[in-house]
């Protein structure tokens, strides 16, 4: 999911296009999910990020990424969810992940993969809030009724009305870049070497 402005970054780049450590959010999370057990990769796009769409179609084109792009109306990630989730192509259970993760490695994308295990409730992957602050990163929602626990933006849309929380302690799924002290505190567990509890 790649479709937001990112205003509350405050800067002239795309969300999903904003650098860390020179390498685009984007980018990171694509190779990510490409080096994962993801068979098929799609980037969701909307009218708020026409630059990402250009770099996502041009990076396909190029041969440098395994990735079809699909355009949403740019109405909010659940409204632009819904709109991928109703195109003939795309069967669940499928994986979603917001394009705002700059640490996710392929071994995280699989352990979400191994817990869902082929069933057919959604599961939604949430931290605890407490890992998020003591990382130095935003708390931007949490999950109700509790206020302990945040999303990720990793989730599995299952076959069914049912669905689970799956709790993770794994740092690279608790720095979401939403503004620029969370991209700082990226590059700065980058920079050590990419382990966030470093």
């Amino acid at each position: 999911m790649c479709g937001g402005k990112g205003t509350r970054l405050e800067s002239d780049h795309e969300k999903p296009l904003f650098p860390i450590e020179g390498v685009s959010m984007v980018d990171r999370v694509s190779r990510a999910l490409e080096g994962s057990r993801v068979e098929t990769v799609y980037a969701a796009v909307s009218p708020n990020a026409p630059a990402t769409r250009r770099h996502l179609e041009k990076r396909a084109i190029d041969g440098r990424d395994e990735l079809s792009v699909l355009e949403t109306p740019g109405e909010g990630y659940v409204a632009d969810l819904l709109d991928v989730l109703e195109r003939p192509a795309i069967e669940p259970p499928i994986l979603t992940v917001a394009a705002d993760l700059p640490l996710l490695e392929a071994p995280a994308v699989d352990r979400v993969l191994r817990a869902h295990g082929g069933r057919n409730a959604s599961r939604t992957v949430c931290v605890p809030v407490a890992l998020k602050r003591r990382l130095g990163v935003s708390v931007e929602t949490t999950l109700e009724p509790t206020d302990h626990l945040a999303p990720t933006g990793v989730n599995v849309v299952g076959t069914t009305d049912e669905s689970m929380i799956d709790v993770s302690y794994d740092p690279r799924l608790a720095v979401n870049v939403n503004r620029r002290t969370d991209a700082n505190t990226a590059a700065k567990h980058l920079q050590r070497g990419g382990d966030p509890c470093a």
